[in-house]
């Protein structure tokens, strides 16, 4: 499942990511009478918590109504569509992440850091992850995530050509490996078969229909031949920690590689 940020009425869409940010912007509903009983930061939170809780496939204004105890129809005075309502929790969640990190550490450690704290975050918000990058929300959080690693990066100096699509690419591979990670985590709630069950039942059927597997794929074979064995229980499963394991390693690679780019301007190539 996919969805696209900006579905909206562009004007209104903006003005609400916006409205807590330091500007005159009338918070939606405000209009003579008795005082609100809801605010936009209220149905926002009984939102993510909603998504948290049962993914991004359960979100409805019905749903949301539900948790603040009231109906649907009482929330649109305050958010007009569910489509808004995705931009807001989108730019919301990311207030979360931090936008500051220790100087002193160096561009490199910082970086690493953030990377974490994203990786952990889409983790604790995977329904995050189902929000198509191609359009952004342009609302002040989403802002700020970018213009704090474009800081971090800063420090190395190189242009803003290589970093844009340095930090571009970090940025997807982060997303990626979490990703991985969050559907691993969803696979046994949503299928009712634990990991260690599906691997077993298929690798069994896979070598008597193909008994000659190891001869037509002996790479594959060599590439596997040192992999832990997947163990049952514990917190986290075999693909989840898999993931987690490409992301260090490939952050690790990334950043290598963002090195290698320093040394080569340094000396002028």
């Amino acid at each position: 499942m996919v969805v696209f940020a900006g579905q909206g009425d562009a004007r209104r869409s903006i003005a609400m990511l916006w409205r807590n940010a330091g500007h005159d912007v009338p918070e939606p509903g405000t209009r003579p009478g008795p005082k609100p009983g809801l605010s936009v930061d209220e149905i926002v939170a009984a939102a993510i918590a909603v998504a948290d809780a049962d993914g991004m496939s359960a979100l409805s204004m019905r749903a949301v109504g539900e948790r603040l105890g009231r109906t649907a129809m009482a929330l649109y005075t305050y958010v007009p569509k569910k489509s808004e309502l995705i931009d807001l929790m989108y730019d919301q969640a990311l207030a979360e992440l931090p936008t500051e990190y220790p100087a002193d550490t160096g561009w490199r450690a910082a970086v690493t850091s953030w990377a974490r704290e994203l990786w952990a975050f889409y983790l604790r918000h995977p329904w995050m992850l189902q929000v198509s990058q191609a359009r952004p929300v342009l609302g002040p959080h989403e802002y700020a995530l970018i213009e704090t690693v474009t800081g971090l990066f800063r420090e190395t100096g190189l242009g803003a050509g290589q970093l844009r699509r340095i930090i571009g690419t970090v940025f997807q591979f982060v997303r990626a490996t979490a990703q991985t990670a969050a559907e691993a985590r969803q696979a046994v709630p949503e299928t009712g078969v634990s990991e260690e069950e599906w691997w077993y039942s298929r690798t069994g059927i896979l070598q008597e229909v193909v008994p000659d597997f190891t001869a037509r794929f002996p790479l594959l074979v060599w590439l596997e031949s040192e992999e832990r064995v997947p163990q049952a229980g514990g917190d986290t499963s075999y693909l989840e920690g898999q993931a987690r394991e490409m992301f260090e390693a490939g952050l690790g690679v990334l950043l290598d590689g963002v090195e290698v780019a320093m040394s080569r301007n340094a000396a002028g190539d």
